[in-house]
């Protein structure tokens, strides 16, 4: 055994050296081969990365198995060639197919991770679970059919819309606009507890075509009390979407002085003149207190005004009176009583939080019709 270690190692290190280098090259396949050899190694990780270095490495084996079979007629290179050009088909079908188990199959649904839930850094497996709780339908809208009708439909769903425009309104007076990538009943959603039932406020109605997909309310409860993470991803993306309704309801509040604001604090309300009003009086004048017509009991047993706007009854005049927003907070916080929360009821009900777009739009409302 030692003999052949011997003569293998002198055959190794002790090879006579060559009288002379050929000047013969081999043909174009063999350096095109070595070519696509190079570049395939140049690929990165990952499935693509993968696809990258196997779709160089099959043409490149197939030069040299090429090569091998008409230049070199040896039958050794040929068939190692060979194989390794299988190895690579066989690689490449695999990727092929998990890339095709794992991806998105709807269009639709793929536009919709990209714009929504890649940017949350939600991985594709957690959004097709997400999907089958749906069966990844898609729901479609036409132009003045109606999704929901105040006092009627029951909630018993979850719905995000795709593309479109959705009007709500209430008795008639119109509200605001549910946009794409919205939810349409996320403060109907989040007014309810899970045994609870209740029924739409508001009606929502389609302004153009519009498609939508909906998570039955049982089925949703049901994947999020398995998956933790499902759970807190639509938490978050509720609670941003209410928040986002609000400051729809209230983007105009910054608006010049002497115009009739467009908001839904109805204690902000008389930050300028009604058409049916004279010039805006001066701030340092007297200024006659405004009443205001109360809404109809919320089914939490509170008025609409008591859920978001009692911090501003106590603030004398309006945001438009004081110099800086800066200036405004820090009135209303020395004028900011103290307050008692009643025996029996909680500082923040079930209803309480979710009912806040509804009750300042059906404020607004009110006071529009007041008004006119």
């Amino acid at each position: 055994m030692s003999a052949d270690n011997s003569t293998l190692l002198d055959s190794l290190f002790s090879a006579p050296l060559c009288d002379g280098w050929s000047n013969n090259t081999e043909g174009a396949v063999y350096h095109l081969g070595n070519t696509f050899l190079f570049l395939g190694y140049m690929g990165g990780s990952g499935a693509y990365g993968c696809l990258f270095i196997y779709g160089f490495l099959t043409p490149a084996f197939t030069c040299l198995a090429l090569w091998g079979w008409m230049t070199m007629c040896g039958l050794d290179v040929f068939s190692w060639n060979l194989l390794l050009l299988l190895a690579c088909l066989a690689h490449i079908c695999h990727l092929l197919f998990r890339l095709h188990q794992e991806g998105i199959r709807s269009e639709e649904l793929t536009a919709l991770y990209q714009a929504v839930y890649l940017p949350l850094g939600v991985p594709v497996e957690v959004f097709k679970e997400i999907t089958a709780a749906f069966e990844s339908k898609v729901v479609e809208l036409k132009a003045g059919e109606a999704y929901a009708l105040e006092g009627k439909t029951p909630i018993d769903q979850l719905s995000f819309l795709l593309s479109g425009r959705i009007n709500v309104s209430l008795e008639g007076q119109f509200l605001h606009y549910i946009h794409r990538h919205q939810f349409l009943d996320s403060p109907e959603w989040e007014s309810l507890r899970p045994s609870e039932e209740g029924k739409f406020q508001v009606t929502l109605t389609a302004d153009e075509d519009s498609r939508y997909i909906s998570w039955r309310r049982r089925r949703l409860y049901l994947l999020m009390s398995k998956n933790r993470y499902i759970a807190r991803l639509f938490s978050v993306m509720l609670g941003y979407d209410i928040a986002e309704k609000l400051y729809n309801l209230n983007n105009k509040l910054y608006i010049k002085s002497g115009m009739l604001l467009d908001i839904r604090l109805p204690s902000l309300y008389h930050g300028g003149p009604s058409h049916s009003q004279g010039p805006r009086q001066s701030s340092t004048g007297s200024r006659s207190p405004q009443h205001w017509c109360s809404d109809p009991e919320l089914p939490s047993g509170e008025d609409s005004t008591s859920l978001v706007l009692e911090d501003f009854a106590d603030v004398a005049g309006s945001l438009m009176d004081y110099g800086s927003e800066r200036d405004y907070l820090r009135r209303r916080r020395w004028q900011e009583p103290s307050t008692t929360i009643p025996e029996g009821q909680s500082a923040a009900g079930p209803h309480r939080h979710a009912q806040t777009v509804r009750a300042l739009s059906s404020k607004r409302s009110i006071t529009d019709r007041g008004a006119v």
